[in-house]
């Protein structure tokens, strides 16, 4: 009968964390990019650069609101005028056809219907008209 050794805690922690799903899942693809028990980089692919290493990546701001001159006129481009008058003139419709919606809410309805039955019963007297 073969000798079998005990497990100790180190070797069942070792034997754990090789064999958790998490670990394998987190485990480096390729075995030489990083070394066991630590993580893969978050991206594999190396980092796009410029062809000139030594530019200034920064663009400094001009001072000018979406780099338009203040001094020049500016000339209205085609589709400026139809989005305004769509834009505004859908909004006011909307506002319009949201002030006269009728009222479909169900305490309303509930309201109505009470009145109704108590006037059938007797109970409410209908109201007069003027």
């Amino acid at each position: 009968m073969p000798h079998i050794r005990p497990l100790t805690s180190r070797s069942t922690a070792a034997l754990l964390h090789r064999t958790s799903p998490i670990n394998r899942a987190a485990a480096p693809i390729n075995r030489t990019a990083a070394p066991v028990g630590r993580l893969a980089p978050f991206s594999t692919t190396r980092r796009i650069q410029a062809a000139a290493h030594e530019e200034d990546h920064y663009d400094a701001p001009g001072g000018w609101l979406w780099g338009l001159d203040p001094s020049k006129k500016h000339e209205k481009e085609g589709w400026e005028n139809i989005f305004v008058w769509g834009f505004f003139g859908s909004l006011g419709l909307g506002v319009v056809a949201y002030a006269f919606k009728p009222d479909t809410s169900i305490q309303t309805w509930a309201l109505e219907e009470a009145r109704r039955r108590l006037e059938v019963e007797g109970i409410l007297k209908e109201p007069e008209s003027k």
